[in-house]
C-alpha cells in the first residue's frame, strides 16, 4: 500500500491524496460504505461500481461467524466470495466490544464473546483477529482494540487505551511474522483511544506512531460525544499523525461531520448512514434529506435531486419511490439507498476537487449552509 499526498488546503489541514492498494487506486478523502457481512444493504457489488464507490468496509466479527473462516478460506477471500474487485477494509471487531458490552468479557489476552446469534463462546486476541483478516484478504486491516463508551469514567479510558496499544504491539508483531494468504499485499492500521481526554488521546497517538503502521484509525470517537469534542480532539491528533500515512475516522458520519473532519486532515470515513437512512426512506440531496415515505411526495414526478446526475435522478420521480416503499417494495429500499451512496461518494469526491482548486473552506461552509437550512426530512 502507499500513500501519496495531491495537495493541501491553503487555509486548513485538507488534503487530497491517492491510496493505492493491490485491488486499485483510491482517491481521497473517501468514504466507505459499509458491508458488514460482505454485503452492502440491498445493493450489488455492479452498482457499487457504477456509482463510483472506490472502497468497502466489512466486519471481521461478523464475518468470522459467518460464513466462517473455513467456508473464506475455500472461497479464496472474501473479494472472491463477494465478486468484489475493488479495495475492502476490515474493521477488527474492536467496535463489537463497545456495542456488545453485555455479551463480552475483556481480559490482558483478548476479549471473550457470548455470540449473539447461538450464545457460543468466542475468543478474540490481536492474534487470531490478524490471522482472520488474512483468511478473509482484506486490503486494510484492523488491530484489536478497546472503544470505551463516552461516558466511562477517565480511569477506565486510561487502562483501556494503554490496552489498546499493548493489544497494537502484539497485533504488529503478529502482522510482521505472517504472510498473506491469496497473494496480494495486505496493509495494517493502528487505532488510537483514549476518550475526548487529550493528555490520553497524545499519549495513545505518540505510541502507535512509534510502532509504524501503515495507517493510522482515529477510534473511540461518534460514541455519544458532541461533535465539537471530536472536532477538538481532530485538531488535537492530525498534528501528531505522520503526514505520509492515511488517517482514517471511524464509524462517522453526516455530512457535516465529515467535511469537518476533512478540514481537520482526515482522508478515510465509513458509516451505516446511505444505507440504513436509505431503508427507511430517508434520502440525501444537495440541498437537505427528505422522508420519501411523506404523502407529500405522492403526487410530486420530480427527481429526487433536480439535475443531480446519477441513475436514481435520471429515471425515477419522488412519488414512484414514496410509492415503492408504501407498498413494500424492495425495489424502493435499494433506489433510496443508492441514492444515499452516490450522495456521499459525490460529497467526498467534490471536497477533493475543492481542496485541489483551493477553494474548500469557502465551498465547505456554502453547502452546509444550504443542506441544513433546506433539511427537508
Amino acid at each position: 500500500m502507499k500513500f501519496t499526498l495531491a495537495a493541501r488546503d491553503t487555509n486548513t489541514a485538507a488534503r487530497a491524496g491517492f491510496l493505492s492498494t493491490a485491488h486499485g487506486d483510491i482517491p481521497t478523502p473517501v468514504f466507505m460504505p459499509v458491508g458488514t457481512r460482505a454485503s452492502v444493504k440491498s445493493v450489488e457489488p455492479r452498482e457499487l461500481r457504477e456509482h463510483h464507490v472506490h472502497i468497502i468496509l466489512a466486519n471481521t466479527y461478523h464475518l468470522y461467524l459467518k460464513p466462517g473462516n473455513a467456508i473464506l478460506r475455500k472461497a479464496g477471500g472474501v473479494h472472491r466470495f463477494m465478486s468484489w474487485d475493488g479495495p475492502l477494509l476490515t474493521d477488527s471487531g474492536g467496535y463489537q466490544v463497545y456495542s456488545l458490552s453485555e455479551l463480552r468479557k475483556i481480559t490482558e489476552e483478548g476479549v471473550t464473546f457470548k455470540s449473539h446469534l447461538d450464545g457460543s463462546k468466542l475468543h478474540f486476541t490481536p492474534e487470531n483477529v490478524v490471522d482472520t483478516q488474512r483468511i478473509i484478504g482484506s486490503d486494510i486491516m484492523m488491530p484489536l482494540d478497546e472503544c470505551p463508551p463516552s461516558t466511562a469514567e477517565r480511569e477506565y479510558i486510561r487502562k483501556s487505551g494503554e490496552l489498546t496499544i499493548r493489544w497494537a504491539e502484539r497485533a504488529r508483531k503478529h502482522f510482521s511474522a505472517t504472510s498473506p494468504l491469496y497473494g496480494h499485499d495486505q496493509a495494517l492500521f493502528g487505532i488510537t483511544q483514549g476518550g475526548t481526554h487529550g493528555d490520553l488521546r497524545t499519549l495513545s497517538t505518540r505510541a502507535l506512531v512509534d510502532l509504524d503502521f501503515d495507517g493510522y484509525a482515529v477510534g473511540g470517537m461518534a460514541v455519544g460525544e458532541p461533535a465539537e469534542e471530536m472536532y477538538r480532539i481532530l485538531d488535537l491528533s492530525h498534528p501528531l499523525l505522520p503526514e505520509h500515512k492515511p488517517r482514517y475516522l471511524m464509524g462517522v458520519g453526516t455530512p457535516e461531520n465529515i467535511l469537518n473532519a476533512i478540514e481537520r486532515g482526515i482522508d478515510m470515513f465509513d458509516c451505516v448512514i446511505p444505507t440504513r437512512e436509505g431503508r427507511n426512506g430517508r434520502v440525501y440531496t444537495r440541498t437537505g434529506k427528505m422522508n420519501l415515505r411523506s404523502a407529500k411526495y405522492s403526487e410530486d414526478f420530480s427527481p429526487v435531486d433536480e439535475g443531480f446526475d446519477n441513475y436514481v435522478c435520471r429515471n425515477f420521480s419522488r412519488a414512484y419511490i414514496r410509492h415503492l416503499l408504501n407498498v413494500g417494495e424492495i425495489l424502493g429500499l435499494t433506489l433510496c439507498t443508492l441514492q444515499n451512496i452516490s450522495f456521499f461518494m459525490w460529497l467526498t469526491a467534490t471536497a477533493r476537487e475543492r481542496i485541489l482548486q483551493g477553494t474548500f473552506r469557502e465551498w465547505k461552509n456554502d453547502f452546509l449552509e444550504r443542506f441544513n437550512d433546506n433539511d427537508k426530512a
